[in-house]
């Protein structure tokens, strides 16, 4: 794997995820214009992840038999068009109609560039290119609200646009920079296409990788969802300090993801480093309710944020080692499983934060205690890596 591939591939993640970036902190206040309710702006968010969690293991298989950078490029430019449509929309209706648009073609972007690396990097290099794509990504999140929130001030659809024309030249570096990652003579044609549902792993014997990948994104969508209710009714910080906090969250992730996950593979193993990430992430939940210091709640945040490195690149890279099915198939299923903890943690969080405002961060305290322990008691009882993989 050359630096200049891998480079590349961190560019595409970068420019992909910025324009979700951009429009996270605005999608709400445009609506709300518009004159959706905060159900209506829930069903929005909902919606989107809902289309992911279906359509991305259907693009990864459709990967494994024509190739990556066709369907990168129709995630981008799907991107593109349903974004500067939203931007263009008078009515919730029509919102919603390009929001799930939106929803399917992008499936296919990110989870294939996932493959990419999968198809490019060995299995000892993985889980640090899985770290460089989630550095892009992590990246990404603290610059794009601040461009977001920046252009806002000339219009809610203007940050759309901008989203939009981001990811079309996003599009444009695929289409003429980016190389195919997956030869032909190791794509899956119709008579050797998987049998049966591609996500048949989540059942088998990579479930508990799975698990873990769902329980991280499930707690902490929960706290995203309840952490600024918190903590402005009981310590008065505005949505400014909690943009702060995030942003050092995000410059840590992106540290630990782009500089420190190689070398801590390389000289702990696999299952130690994704062993820490979950140790910082339950330290982290049952931290928030025991301080109310701007400066103490922005380094518990950080312990997310070099958590998320270590628990994403390494289990994703663990999986793609030993799957049986494509790699496209195998990186669709990963992010559904992300998508289904977008989904559902939001609803637990939020529903938990009605009775008890320290509640959403206890319950995912406890789920990433449980989750470890099945780990740390079942990790030696994986599939030896594949050869296919």
């Amino acid at each position: 794997m050359n630096k200049k591939h891998l480079a590349l591939l961190f560019l595409i993640a970068f420019l992909t995820m910025l324009g979700f970036g951009i429009i996270i902190p605005i999608l709400p206040y445009f609506a709300e214009k518009l004159g959706a309710t905060s159900f209506q702006i829930g069903v929005l968010f909902a919606s989107y992840n809902i289309m992911q969690l279906i359509f991305a293991p259907i693009w990864g298989a459709l990967s494994d038999r024509i190739g990556r950078k066709p369907l990168v490029a129709f995630g981008l430019l799907g991107f593109s068009i349903t974004f500067i449509l939203f931007g263009l929309a008078e009515s919730y209706s029509a919102m919603l109609f390009y929001r799930i648009l939106g929803g399917i073609v992008s499936a296919a972007a990110m989870p294939t560039v996932t493959a990419m690396v999968a198809d490019l990097f060995p299995p000892q290099e993985r889980a640090k290119g899985m770290g460089i794509i989630g550095a892009g990504i992590g990246l990404s999140f603290v610059f794009g609200p601040v461009i977001g929130g920046l252009l806002s001030g000339y219009g809610f659809a203007v940050p759309f646009f901008a989203s939009g024309l981001v990811a079309l030249l996003t599009f444009f570096v695929i289409l003429f920079a980016l190389p195919e990652s997956l030869p032909k003579e190791k794509r899956t044609g119709q008579a050797t296409r998987p049998a049966g549902n591609p996500m048949v792993s989540l059942f088998g014997s990579l479930s508990l990788l799975y698990a873990i990948l769902f329980i991280v994104s499930f707690a902490f969508s929960g706290l995203e969802t309840t952490f600024a209710l918190y903590i402005n009714d009981l310590y008065g910080f505005t949505s400014k300090d909690l943009g702060y906090m995030f942003l050092v969250m995000g410059i840590i992730a992106a540290f630990v993801q782009g500089g420190l996950i190689g070398k801590l593979v390389k000289k702990l193993g696999e299952p130690a480093v994704l062993t820490l990430g979950m140790l910082l992430y339950g330290i982290g939940f049952f931290a928030i309710p025991l301080s109310g210091n701007f400066w103490v709640l922005a380094l518990i945040l950080s312990l997310f944020g070099a958590g998320q490195g270590m628990i994403r690149a390494t289990a994703t890279a663990m999986i793609t080692h030993r799957t049986t099915q494509g790699q496209g198939v195998t990186t669709g299923a990963i992010s559904s499983m992300d998508s289904l903890g977008r989904i559902l943690g939001p609803l637990a969080g939020g529903a938990v934060y009605q009775f008890t405002s320290s509640g959403p961060f206890l319950l995912g305290g406890v789920l990433m205690v449980l989750i470890l322990l099945w780990f740390r008691t079942s990790y030696k009882r994986l599939p030896e890596p594949s050869a296919q993989a």
